[in-house]
């Protein structure tokens, strides 16, 4: 039986993946301007890398579940001189009811091609796009049209006052695309939208 699978966007790169199978947090951050604190309740928590703005564990309190997903790790690096800089990073593929769904964390350069053919058909792919700390709007756009998800969320970049402010915001990004929908939650039911590039409505709080 297919249980329908939500993603909720709790800012910045933070996202909960909730099914009556499971539910997973990524990235819960300690503190990041324009977001209020995080208080959630999950099955599973994935952090990308040991920086505070994505490894807040203690903001996440586990049920004590053993959730039915499955999670493969792909290593990668948070910068582009192979972690030199800023240190590893995990990209995180999660599958859940025969879903795909890979959070790319803080990747910090080009995916190479056992990377990109280790993410292939995905049902959703959470990508940064603010640059600086990140693979900045290009980059990302090209790892995108290289894997060609069937539906692309941007994180990690600055909108008003939430997020860091030495990244950009979203648009730089969505202008390599055409199929582009702007949300109006900060949650969405995988199957339940259109396929390309989903914007999701900044959940500041």
């Amino acid at each position: 039986m297919s249980f329908p699978i939500q993603l909720i966007w709790h800012g910045h790169s933070c996202f909960e993946i909730r099914s009556e199978q499971a539910s997973i947090v990524i990235d819960p951050f300690l503190e990041v301007p324009g977001y209020g604190e995080l208080d959630l309740v999950a099955d599973l928590v994935l952090v990308s890398h040991e920086h505070d703005d994505h490894n807040a564990r203690n903001r996440v309190r586990l049920t004590g579940r053993e959730p039915d997903v499955g999670v493969e790790v792909i290593e990668s690096f948070h910068d582009p001189e192979g972690g030199r800089l800023r240190g590893p990073n995990k990209i995180h593929l999660v599958t859940l009811a025969d879903r795909r769904i890979a959070h790319l964390g803080d990747l910090g350069h080009p995916l190479d091609q056992d990377q990109l053919d280790r993410l292939e058909k995905l049902d959703v792919i959470l990508i940064p796009v603010g640059g600086y700390y990140t693979i900045d709007a290009d980059q990302a756009a090209a790892i995108v049209k290289a894997i060609q998800p069937a539906v692309t969320v941007p994180m990690h970049y600055r909108e008003k006052k939430a997020g860091w402010d030495v990244t950009t915001g979203v648009q730089p990004f969505l202008d390599h695309f055409e199929e582009i929908r702007l949300h109006d939650q900060p949650s969405f039911e995988i199957g339940q939208v259109d396929a390309g590039i989903l914007v999701l409505k900044n959940p500041m709080r």
